[in-house]
């Protein structure tokens, strides 16, 4: 005579489920600091506060503190016309500024590091994406739609054993 199979029940609840782990939360914060006691107007204000966000590009990272002020940007405490010295990259950093249609209202203040030329003012740009969100939720719509506030996921490709380079196969020889 044979034994009868044991077969895990399972409730209902949990067919449904997949077990999968939840996504990670982008570290994006606000930080109230005074900055000057003439620049404060009172708890409401935005003048005396600046909004923190990250944003990166392949291995690029920027932090961003932009504060309302009179548009001048700072990469690397330098001016970003200095930072980046091509006007295609100039262009890539203010595009998420002329997108919520505000080029000249916020001073910001960048730190990058990492990647190239390219990666640092993809990263920049999507930082102060991020910080202008912060500052003001109705600019989600338009920063979306534009694709400032994904961070793109795209990065080189590892090199594989057997080949050049991570597609490059070596020259085929016949004999």
């Amino acid at each position: 005579m044979q034994s009868p199979k044991k077969t895990k029940s399972i409730s209902k609840k949990a067919k449904g489920k997949s077990r999968s782990k939840p996504k990670k939360k982008i570290p994006v914060q606000m930080v109230e600091k005074e900055a000057d006691p003439k620049m404060s107007k009172g708890k409401g204000s935005r003048k005396g506060r600046y909004f923190y966000a990250v944003g990166r590009r392949k291995e690029a990272t920027a932090c961003v503190k932009l504060r309302v002020g009179k548009g001048k940007i700072m990469v690397n405490n330098k001016d970003y016309p200095k930072y980046f010295l091509e006007s295609r990259l100039q262009k890539i950093v203010c595009e998420a500024q002329n997108c919520v249609g505000r080029p000249e209202g916020f001073d910001l203040e960048v730190k990058v590091k990492g990647g190239g030329v390219k990666g640092q003012a993809e990263a920049v740009r999507h930082g102060i994406a991020r910080a202008l969100f912060l500052f003001e939720p109705n600019f989600r719509k338009r920063l979306k739609r534009a694709g400032f506030l994904k961070r793109d996921p795209r990065k080189k490709e590892r090199k594989k054993y057997g080949l050049k380079g991570a597609r490059r196969a070596p020259q085929f020889s016949k004999r």
